[in-house]
């Protein structure tokens, strides 16, 4: 697999060019198999101390996305890196 900047390789997609040779598709999920995966969702409540909301938001912002959105992807990273996978169950 060959490899090229983000940038360069968001270039050759916006042109249309052929991206797959820079594509690992050995960690690849078919969107039909993702059904598979436990995709329901709950809410849990989490009280934070004003610092750490603040700080949330500051990361947010400078991402240009929202303060559950990082949460979700912080602590899925978190999960991912401890456990080596994500969990479908």
């Amino acid at each position: 697999m060959k490899t090229i900047t983000a940038k360069e390789f968001d270039e050759k997609f916006d042109k249309g060019e052929d991206i797959a040779e820079y594509l690992d598709f050995s960690t690849a999920i078919r969107l039909k198999d993702v059904k598979k995966l436990k995709t329901e969702t709950k809410k849990v409540n989490v009280d934070f101390p004003e610092w750490i909301i603040e700080s949330l938001d500051k990361e947010a912002k400078k991402i240009g996305v929202t303060r559950q959105s990082i949460i979700k992807v912080w602590i899925a990273e978190r999960l991912k890196a401890e456990t080596g996978h994500l969990q479908a169950s």
